[in-house]
């Protein structure tokens, strides 16, 4: 594992700077821990005073200081994308490998369900779904139900690899043996899914958090509990680009750029370095 990363950083800019994201989002999360402010208390520092030393990413006209305040909203917001992308990972995986091992009525079925999901609409529903919970609905719970919407494309990826580890030699030889179902798919097949599932793990966390920016920005989640979207809708509430506290605009817009595109780029670098036809075309350039 060391040599990997060790070879990573060294031939792939991508993942140097995805690295670096990761690492920022680490700190940030880690700080959240230690702030000498509440999260969601206002007027604690004086209103509206741009990035200073004192103040790094400025203060806001809630009188809350920026820095802080992205600590916490990154963490929620980056919570908010495991806890989704964790959830609609097991169900991508139960309905992908088990459609793609049974066939015929059994993957028919599935596969109904499966692109039923892929056509619902999700934001519609979402703001129906907010608007019938209220108050009660949190980060938590959006992150839950929007997990249910964010597993049907990558159960197809994973259904197609299913279906060709079908007919290895391997899978013939394990029932021949008297393997149970669950431990040819879970024992035999999962690790041959992996890099699947792992380079759609990050693409699903940052769709989940675009749609939490979404309904955050639209008043749709509960506006006291800090995240990305959040601190982007008090700003604009408050009208802060007119009031000429442009930083309150830019730190959540730059700040979610750069993790963005960090994780992307992570994300797309290790799935090219343990990709087989990848490393094959490494090896032959050498």
């Amino acid at each position: 594992m060391k040599h990997i990363i060790l070879d990573l950083l060294k031939n792939s800019r991508p993942f140097r700077f995805g690295v670096i994201a990761a690492l920022f989002l680490l700190v940030m999360i880690g700080l959240s821990f230690f702030s000498p402010y509440p999260s969601n208390e206002s007027f604690l520092v004086m209103e509206d005073v741009p990035p200073s030393f004192e103040h790094l990413f400025g203060t806001n006209s809630r009188g809350q200081d920026l820095f802080w305040q992205m600590t916490f909203a990154l963490r929620n917001s980056f919570m908010f994308g495991v806890i989704t992308a964790v959830i609609s990972r097991v169900i991508s995986l139960f309905i992908g490998m088990y459609s793609g091992y049974k066939r015929g009525w059994i993957d028919r079925a599935l596969m109904a369900v499966n692109d039923s999901f892929v056509i619902m609409p999700v934001l519609p529903i979402l703001i129906l779904l907010n608007f019938l919970l209220k108050e009660k609905m949190n980060w938590i719970i959006m992150a839950s139900v929007l997990s249910l919407f964010g597993w049907a494309f990558d159960a197809r990826l994973i259904r197609s690899k299913a279906m060709s580890l079908r007919f290895q030699l391997f899978t013939d030889t394990a029932i021949f043996s008297g393997i149970s179902t669950r431990k040819i798919i879970f024992r035999e097949h999962f690790p041959y899914v992996l890099p699947i599932v792992f380079s759609t793990t990050i693409n699903n966390m940052l769709w989940a958090i675009g749609m939490e920016v979404t309904l955050a920005i639209l008043g749709l989640t509960n506006v006291n509990d800090p995240t990305i979207g959040v601190t982007i809708y008090w700003a604009n509430q408050h009208q802060a680009l007119i009031s000429g506290v442009w930083w309150w605009i830019a730190v959540p817009v730059v700040v979610t750029v750069f993790v963005f595109t960090g994780l992307y780029m992570l994300s797309i670098s290790i799935n090219k370095f343990i990709d087989p036809r990848t490393r094959l075309q490494r090896k032959g350039s050498h």
